[in-house]
């Protein structure tokens, strides 16, 4: 078989990558080891940056976003017994954030690729990565083989991808946090009409939504935490204990559907290109999820990629595709650290002494007190704007010295 672009994985950042592809006619095929019910069942990040919207908007799947999701002006800080709203329409005017599952961008991704006949496999075994460092890569699975031009990994950080560039070209970076989130996705009416991040001497919670009748609720744990030790009864108490610190606010309790333990990771590989095969979301960066980034990030990605395809196969110009790595990093960096910044502005570390608990309260205070430091939350949360390449781009690649990465 053969086609333009091999694409592995088929979270949001591998078919959002074949269907930007597909409006600009090149084609592409798909191969995701889970099965379709299962990618689509994945409970995973639920806000969606101003940017995601317009690019999903744009591309003509983002109808039952547009109807189902949830639009949100701003976000509480919750901590000191006050709440601190940060209003996005004032510091931020015409700018929001829209809470809408990552599950349900998938569902709707996966509806529309079929629908345009696109070649999308799921549960295919022992995907492997071949020849990516000449000019005709090719993958194999289940006994077939797919040649391509170009390969896009974006089967996440466990995936086959990254694991296929050779020892040395890689160069890592890695935060590991103290603790964990337990999440919990719970059948019942949100308490809050915006998303209320809290700080407390217990550690962090996070009141979060999927839908007007879905909640989804986070908390601090230890990073070694059983989920067998937190029955539901013990989880809602935990949640009442660190979110019901304001006058006036109780936390509704009901089913509850969900419930696991993930890890707080950031991590970045550089570059993100080795020959052929281009890294995209997970499989290149993780954010903990305290900033609301890693899909974001991903779609971030997907567009720097296909227009640098959509260039190469307009003109053959590979400009924009040896650029691809610096565009991209530039972006991830700058999410990086305001992902590093709010989960410890807002969690509390074993290690801290009070020296240092009392100066995470001064930041908090500064933050929202102060019109700027407010409008630095609110520029970040929202998303910044995409940098597109453009004729300074082709002048600043065409200005330094080549450098392959192999």
């Amino acid at each position: 078989m053969r086609t333009q672009v091999g694409i592995i994985g088929a979270g949001p950042a591998g078919l959002l990558l074949a269907h930007l592809l597909h409006l600009r006619g090149i084609d592409s095929v798909v191969l995701e080891r889970r099965s379709r019910d299962y990618v689509e069942r994945r409970v995973r990040a639920g806000v969606l940056e101003q940017g995601t919207v317009d690019t999903l908007v744009a591309a003509g799947v983002g109808e039952r976003l547009q109807r189902e999701g949830l639009p949100h002006r701003g976000i509480e800080l919750r901590y000191g017994g006050a709440g601190h709203r940060v209003s996005f329409e004032r510091l931020v005017p015409g700018r929001a954030i829209t809470v809408y599952g990552q599950q349900e961008v998938v569902k709707d991704l996966i509806a529309a690729r079929l629908s345009a006949g696109g070649d999308l496999r799921f549960e295919v075994d022992d995907v492997a990565v071949h020849a990516i460092d000449t000019a005709r890569p090719y993958l194999t699975f289940g006994g077939e083989r797919l040649d391509c031009d170009f390969i896009a990994g974006c089967d996440g950080f466990h995936g086959v991808s990254r694991s296929s560039i050779p020892p040395g070209v890689l160069t890592e970076y890695v935060r590991d946090y103290p603790f964990s989130w337990l999440g919990v996705l719970a059948r019942v009416k949100p308490s809050a009409e915006e998303l209320v991040y809290a700080r407390t001497e217990r550690g962090f919670a996070l009141h979060s939504m999927r839908s007007a009748e879905v909640s989804r609720f986070y908390l601090q744990v230890p990073a070694d935490e059983n989920i067998a030790g937190w029955p539901d009864e013990r989880i809602w108490a935990e949640l009442k204990t660190r979110l019901e610190t304001v006058p006036g606010f109780t936390l509704a309790t009901g089913e509850i559907m969900e419930k696991s333990v993930t890890p707080m990771r950031g991590f970045v590989a550089e570059p993100m290109r080795y020959g052929r095969l281009y890294l995209a979301g997970d499989a290149a960066h993780i954010v903990p999820p305290t900033g609301a980034k890693g899909l974001n990030l991903a779609v971030a990605d997907v567009r720097v990629l296909t227009e640098a395809l959509a260039r190469f196969y307009e003109s053959g110009s590979t400009v924009l595709l040896d650029g691809y790595s610096r565009t991209c990093l530039k972006r991830v960096w700058r999410v990086q650290h305001f992902s590093w910044w709010m989960t410890t502005l807002l969690h509390t570390f074993d290690s801290d002494d009070a020296y240092e608990r009392r100066l995470q309260l001064s930041h908090l205070d500064y933050v929202t007190s102060s019109e700027a430091a407010a409008t630095a939350l609110a520029e970040n949360y929202i998303g910044l704007p995409y940098e597109e390449a453009g004729a300074e781009d082709e002048h600043v690649a065409r200005a330094e010295p080549r450098e392959e990465p192999w």
